[in-house]
């Protein structure tokens, strides 16, 4: 605004200088203060044109730096999206691998019970053939030692069947072949 002051004055000078027509020394001494102000003009346009030129570059760098933490924000919720993404699939996939165990689980006791029932009925079955295989056996051969019966060994579970042997002594004609008091005992 000085500026603009001494631009006025300088103009009202030279109405005067050429209204009055003073001396020479009052118009070098305007003359010098022209030369000062434009000067000064010139100097304070050069600054308003750097402040301009640096206004202006901070304003395309924040432009841009705007810009980029756009960009990068734009990535982070694609990638925030992803993420969320994969976290529900996993989610579901737990809660199917979950469900799968405690089924899994289920299925592990029930054979556990199955194993241990099978194993008590061997260990049934172990005594039993510890036991009753070798009596059957030597009751078997002792029946058959006394009477001479031949065994039927491939007769049904549950059923006893013999022959009478060749080599028998017929001292018992009272009883007919497979009538013999000894085989009803059997068969009963």
């Amino acid at each position: 605004m000085a500026a603009f002051r001494d631009m006025e004055e300088l103009c009202q000078g030279l109405l005067s200088l050429l209204s009055a027509n003073h001396a020479a020394a009052q118009q070098r001494r305007l003359l010098g203060r022209y030369g000062q102000m434009m000067e000064r003009l010139l100097e304070a346009q050069d600054g308003a044109e750097q402040q301009l030129r640096e206004i202006l570059k901070a304003e395309k760098d924040v432009a841009q730096s705007l810009l980029d933490a756009k960009e990068q924000a734009c990535q982070g919720v694609a990638e925030l999206q992803q993420i969320e993404a994969k976290l529900q699939k996993a989610s579901e996939e737990d809660t199917h691998l979950k469900a799968s165990l405690l089924q899994l689980t289920r299925e592990l006791e029930d054979l556990k019970e199955i194993e241990a029932d099978l194993e008590k009925r061997e260990k049934e079955v172990d005594e039993d053939t510890t036991v009753t295989i070798p009596a059957a056996m030597y009751v078997a051969q002792l029946y058959h030692r006394i009477s001479k019966i031949e065994w039927d060994y491939e007769c049904e579970p549950g059923m006893i069947k013999g022959t009478l042997s060749p080599s028998w002594p017929q001292r018992c004609p009272a009883h007919p072949p497979g009538q013999h008091p000894a085989l009803q005992e059997i068969h009963q």
